[in-house]
C-alpha cells in the first residue's frame, strides 16, 4: 500500500468523519442553512467529471473494501451513518490512490473554516473535541509543512554548491580529421590529411588542461608548391606570413605535439593561461567566420591576420602564457600572450634563443563589442623572427547583418627591420595586409554555409616585384553530425608577390570527421 510521509488516502475520510459529527449537530439546530454535502463538497469540487463520487448507502457496494481492512470501520461510519458518498461510479474507493499534500491541506483548511464560521455564531459543545482534533492535524501538517520548506531550501543551497563546484574526473577525448582532395593549374592532384586528438581534463570544474597529438601525410597542393620557389616567403609555411593555400598542408606524418596548456580562473573575470606548446592563433584574432580552417575558410590567408600571428611562431608553437579579462559592466575583452617557438633551444652566436629569444610573438588585444552582432577588435603585436625585429598593428571587424548574411574584415600595418638569413635579405619593410569576406546560410540546404573572400597578405613594394592576391570561395553542408563535405575553389594570383608566379587555380573538396 501506497504511503505519503506517514498518510494514506483514508486517512482523509477520518478526520472528515470526526468532522462530520460536529456539522450534522450545527444542521440539525442552525434552520438548516448548513446542508450535509458540504464536507462533500470538499472532496467531489475536486474531482474532474469522469471522477464524480458516485451515490451509495452501504460500505459493502465498495468493490475493493475488504472488512480487514484497517480504514474499514471509519468508512463504514461515514457512508452509512454519516451519509457520505465515497465511492467512484465504477464502485471503488481507491484507498491506495496517493493523496497529494496541497489536497489534504486544502480538505483541512476548508473544513476549518467551516467549523470557526459556525462558532463564531454559537458555542456548540457536541463539536468542540472534534473541532480540537482538527486543530491538532493542522498543527501536526504545519510542522510537516515547516519541515519540508527547510529541506528544500537546504536542497536549493546544496544543489547551488554542486553546480559551482562540477567537474569531470575524467579526461575526454574528441578527435578531428580532415581529408582534402586538391587539383590546381600548376600541380597534378594531391591527397591531404591531417587528424588532431585533443584529450581535455578537468580538476575543479573552472580550469582545463588541454593535450593535443596531431599527425598528417605530409601533403602539399598547387599554392604551396608554387610558394616554395621562392622559398615560400608567404606560404601555408611561409616564412615571413601565412598567407598562402590550405592551413592543412605540411603536417609532418609522425605524431606530434601540438598543443599541451593548463587554463584556470582565479577570478570568474579572468581565464590565465600557461603551458610548454600554444598556438597564438587559439587565444587572439579570433572571428566567427574566418578562423576556424576545418570548418569554414581553408587558407591559412583567411584564417589569421598574417602581420598580427605570426606564422613562423604559430605553426609550430611554443611555451609561453595567455590571459583573457573580461572587463565587468562594460563591453570589453582584453586578451594578452606571449609564446616563445624555441624555448627548449640554447642562445648560440648571433641567435638566442631560450624563452626570451629569437623566435617569439607577444600581442594584446582589445576587443569592443558594439552589440552581439557586431565586434570590434584593437590588436598590436611585437616579434622577432629569424632575426628580424617585427611589430604590428591590427583591426578584426565581424558583423552580423540578420539572421543569414554576416560580413568580416581584417586590417593590418607592420614594420620588418633585420636581416634574414634563412632568405638571405636585408629587411626594412612596411607591410599592409587586408581581407573581406562574406558569410551566407542555409542556401539551397537547410544549415549550410557559404562564403567568398578577397585579399592582399603582404603589400610591399620593395618586396618581389607585384602583390599576392588571394581568393576563396566554399559551400559547406553536414551530411550528418559528424560529417561535413565542403567543396572550395582557392585562387592565387602572383604567388610570393612575384609576377612570374602566374594565377594558381585551385580545386579542393574537403571532407571533415569530428568524434
Amino acid at each position: 500500500m501506497i504511503r505519503w510521509n506517514g498518510w494514506y488516502p483514508s486517512a482523509v475520510f477520518i478526520t472528515l468523519g470526526a468532522l462530520n459529527n460536529g456539522l450534522a449537530a450545527i444542521a440539525q439546530t442552525v434552520d438548516s442553512s448548513l446542508p450535509m454535502d458540504c464536507v462533500q463538497s470538499l472532496i467531489s469540487d475536486c474531482q474532474g467529471e469522469d471522477d464524480a463520487l458516485g451515490q451509495m448507502r452501504s460500505v459493502s457496494e465498495l468493490s475493493d473494501v475488504e472488512p480487514s481492512d484497517w480504514a474499514y470501520q471509519a468508512l463504514k461510519d461515514l457512508i452509512e451513518r454519516r451519509n457520505f458518498s465515497l465511492g467512484y461510479p465504477d464502485r471503488k474507493f481507491r484507498g491506495n490512490q496517493p493523496l497529494t499534500r496541497d489536497e489534504f491541506a486544502a480538505a483541512i483548511a476548508q473544513a476549518l473554516d467551516l467549523l470557526t464560521a459556525e462558532l463564531a455564531k454559537a458555542e456548540f459543545s457536541a463539536i468542540r473535541d472534534d473541532f480540537a482534533t482538527l486543530r491538532r492535524l493542522q498543527q501536526s501538517y504545519r510542522t510537516i509543512s515547516q519541515s519540508l520548506d527547510s529541506r528544500l531550501t537546504q536542497a536549493d543551497a546544496t544543489i547551488a554548491t554542486l553546480e559551482s563546484h562540477q567537474f569531470s574526473p575524467t579526461t575526454k577525448l574528441t578527435g578531428e580529421t580532415v581529408f582534402a582532395i586538391t587539383d590546381g593549374s600548376s600541380a597534378s592532384a594531391t591527397f591531404i590529411s591531417r587528424t588532431r586528438l585533443n584529450l581535455s581534463t578537468s580538476l575543479n570544474g573552472r580550469d582545463r588542461l588541454l593535450t593535443q597529438l596531431e599527425v598528417g601525410n605530409n601533403g602539399g597542393d598547387a599554392v604551396s608548391k608554387a610558394q616554395d620557389k621562392r622559398g615560400n616567403r608567404f606560404g601555408s609555411l611561409g616564412l615571413l606570413a601565412g598567407a598562402g593555400g590550405l592551413d592543412f598542408v605540411g603536417v609532418e606524418s609522425s605524431v606530434r605535439l601540438s598543443q599541451l596548456h593548463y587554463t584556470f580562473q582565479p577570478l570568474d573575470s579572468l581565464a590565465l593561461t600557461v603551458g610548454a606548446r600554444l598556438s597564438p592563433r587559439d587565444f587572439i584574432d579570433r572571428n566567427r567566420f574566418a578562423n576556424q580552417p576545418a570548418i569554414d575558410f581553408s587558407s591559412s590567408f583567411f584564417a589569421n591576420n598574417p602581420l598580427i600571428i605570426q606564422n613562423p611562431v604559430d605553426r609550430t608553437g611554443g611555451a609561453g602564457l595567455a590571459l583573457s579579462w573580461k572587463v565587468e559592466q562594460l563591453p570589453l575583452t582584453l586578451r594578452a600572450l606571449y609564446v616563445a617557438a624555441d624555448s627548449e633551444q640554447v642562445s648560440r652566436g648571433s641567435v638566442r634563443g631560450g624563452l626570451f629569444g629569437d623566435r617569439y610573438q607577444a600581442s594584446i588585444e582589445l576587443e569592443y563589442a558594439l552589440s552581439q552582432a557586431l565586434i570590434a577588435r584593437l590588436q598590436y603585436t611585437r616579434a622577432e623572427v629569424n632575426q628580424v625585429d617585427i611589430s604590428a598593428l591590427g583591426l578584426n571587424v565581424e558583423w552580423v547583418f540578420n539572421n543569414q548574411i554576416s560580413v568580416f574584415g581584417r586590417f593590418g600595418w607592420g614594420h620588418y627591420k633585420g636581416f634574414n638569413p634563412v632568405l638571405g635579405s636585408d629587411l626594412d619593410l612596411n607591410p599592409r595586409t587586408w581581407a573581406i569576406g562574406a558569410i551566407v546560410r542555409n542556401i539551397v540546404i537547410p544549415g549550410s554555409t557559404a562564403g567568398v573572400a578577397i585579399g592582399q597578405p603582404f603589400i610591399e613594394g620593395e618586396l618581389g616585384n607585384a602583390t599576392q592576391t588571394n581568393f576563396e570561395a566554399y559551400y559547406s553542408f553536414a551530411f550528418n553530425d559528424h560529417i561535413t563535405i565542403t567543396p572550395a575553389l582557392i585562387v592565387v594570383d602572383r604567388a610570393d608577390n612575384e609576377r612570374s608566379n602566374r594565377t594558381i587555380w585551385q580545386g579542393v573538396l574537403r571532407l571533415v570527421l569530428t568524434f
